[in-house]
């Protein structure tokens, strides 16, 4: 099937979003996506995919114009989507997850699951996915649940695969895995589309290379025709640093301790397991792990979210267990929440409300039951300068940005103040190379300052470049400790997936 985008405009209110693109998808060709925050490629792969409806220009499939009211409109053409978020049912089996929506029936109309099992079982083993059809997806780890989202694309016979930040939440084994998984499909004669800020993967995957920025289509190219850097800069439009430069830290007194510290999930089973680590002023401790391994309810307890079962927490020698979000904001905890819209913003909330929205009481900004919007304004303003927020003004909804530019306001809300401890969980998930390299720059100038940060993420790359020490959670444990120029991705890899077997740092 060969797919051509012709002449896409789209536009919202005060901003263009996708400005006269052209591009083609070719079967049996990987195509890979590329731009900084808010560059337009979701939006493009949106209509792409039905979600949204282009000003103009259209949509060719073997060089006739189609129209797409919906996703089921796409899907029929054979276009299907891998989210970056699963779209996946915890408590259903694979097979039920699958069919949802297209349920094989048989005799008197009930939903032969036998059949759909089958079928399953068929695309699973073409593609060498090993997914068992019964498994409850609850129980599965996120590399396999990436298997279904790709069965349930192959199971609706899709022939172009949009694939939106796909190794995000993967370990580098299973990063080594889906690059398998997706030439097999191109090799089938699939076209695949992947949307991705990881250079490398680009390097490693792409066999086209399409740049956007600012809406429009910049430069097309081929994997071996540029380095990282030269994309980077394509990308961004400046030269940009990929290397993070740091000095030595100098590590103080402990300014956080976590002593045998126990959390419940919402049902009531044990997801951080007796845990206890420290972190001192002026150093990165980066905490590795695959998503799901305990470390978002280990943060949640640490900055008041989530009430431990047991254990304390101490932030510079003072008991903090017990206390409020706000109390311990106050005492100096700055929180970076791994998902911005969940945990981090009011996307109704103007961006100048968002950036205040943890600060709304403070004496800059509050006059007894009033709030100087003035000051906070004038702020904000500063901020959108700095973090280079792609807003057409602060007044703006923070929902109508971009997820990377949802990000920066974030960030920049924690930066913002002084703090003696930055509880940092993926700080750069979404975020654009040259924005990844400011907030990598925030980060150690705050470790220079004199701050303590954990910095939670699943970028081994990240962790790597930035961590004095490193960390690994696996079922709820701290199962390694490294120092980073004795580990490599391998290792740590293995830790992150349960099964290193040699001797941690001490």
């Amino acid at each position: 099937m060969h797919l051509e985008l012709r002449g896409i405009t789209k536009v919202f209110p005060g901003v263009v979003a996708n400005d006269d693109i052209n591009l083609e998808i070719i079967e049996g060709r990987i195509l890979g996506l590329l731009g900084e925050n808010g560059a337009g490629k979701s939006t493009l792969m949106n209509i792409l995919y039905g979600l949204y409806a282009q000003t103009s220009g259209e949509i060719l499939i073997d060089g006739t114009p189609v129209s797409f009211e919906s996703p089921s409109d796409a899907i029929a053409a054979g276009i299907g989507m891998v989210h970056q978020h699963f779209m996946l049912v915890p408590v259903f089996t694979v097979t039920e997850n699958v069919i949802l929506g297209v349920e094989p029936t048989g005799s008197g109309g009930r939903i032969d699951y036998a059949q759909g099992a089958r079928r399953i079982a068929e695309i699973s083993e073409t593609y060498n996915l090993a997914v068992d059809p019964s498994a409850l997806i609850e129980q599965l780890p996120v590399g396999v649940q990436q298997r279904v989202e790709i069965i349930k694309v192959l199971f609706r016979h899709a022939n172009v695969v949009i694939f939106d930040e796909p190794t995000a939440v993967l370990t580098p084994q299973e990063v080594s895995e889906f690059y398998r998984i997706v030439r097999q499909l191109r090799d089938d004669g699939k076209s695949v589309v992947f949307i991705t800020h990881k250079l490398k993967e680009v390097l490693e995957l792409a066999d086209d290379i399409a740049v956007l920025r600012r809406g429009r289509i910049v430069h097309t190219s081929g994997p071996g025709e540029h380095t990282e850097q030269e994309l980077a800069e394509i990308m961004v439009g400046r030269a940009v640093e990929l290397v993070v430069a740091k000095t030595e830290a100098e590590p103080g007194e402990n300014v956080l301790e976590v002593r045998d510290l126990v959390v419940r999930d919402d049902r009531n089973q044990v997801v951080v397991d007796h845990v206890g680590f420290n972190v001192r002023s002026g150093e990165i401790v980066g905490l590795a792990g695959v998503q799901g391994n305990g470390q978002s309810r280990l943060v949640e307890a640490l900055t008041g979210l989530r009430r431990s079962a047991d254990g304390s927490i101490h932030l510079a020698g003072d008991d903090v267990t017990d206390l409020s979000p706000r109390d311990r904001h106050r005492l100096g905890i700055a929180h970076i929440p791994e998902d911005r819209q969940k945990g981090g913003l009011i996307l109704d909330f103007s961006v100048a409300e968002n950036a205040v929205l943890d600060t709304y009481y403070d004496e800059r900004y509050s006059r007894g039951l009033r709030m100087d919007w003035e000051a906070a304004e004038a702020d904000t303003t500063m901020l959108v300068e700095q973090f280079d927020v792609r807003t057409p003004d602060i007044h703006t909804p923070a929902g109508s940005l971009s997820g990377g530019n949802q990000q920066k306001i974030v960030v920049g809300r924690e930066f913002n103040r002084d703090f003696a401890l930055c509880i940092a969980s993926q700080p750069t998930r979404g975020v654009d190379v040259g924005s990844i390299e400011f907030i990598h720059e925030q980060l150690i100038a705050k470790r220079d300052l004199g701050a303590g940060l954990l910095l939670v993420s699943t970028e081994l790359d990240e962790i790597m470049a930035l961590s004095d020490r490193i960390l690994v959670m696996f079922a709820g444990k701290i199962v390694a400790e490294f120092l980073p120029a004795e580990t490599d991705h391998t290792k740590l890899g293995l830790a992150m997936a349960g099964a290193y077997r040699g001797e941690a740092a001490p």
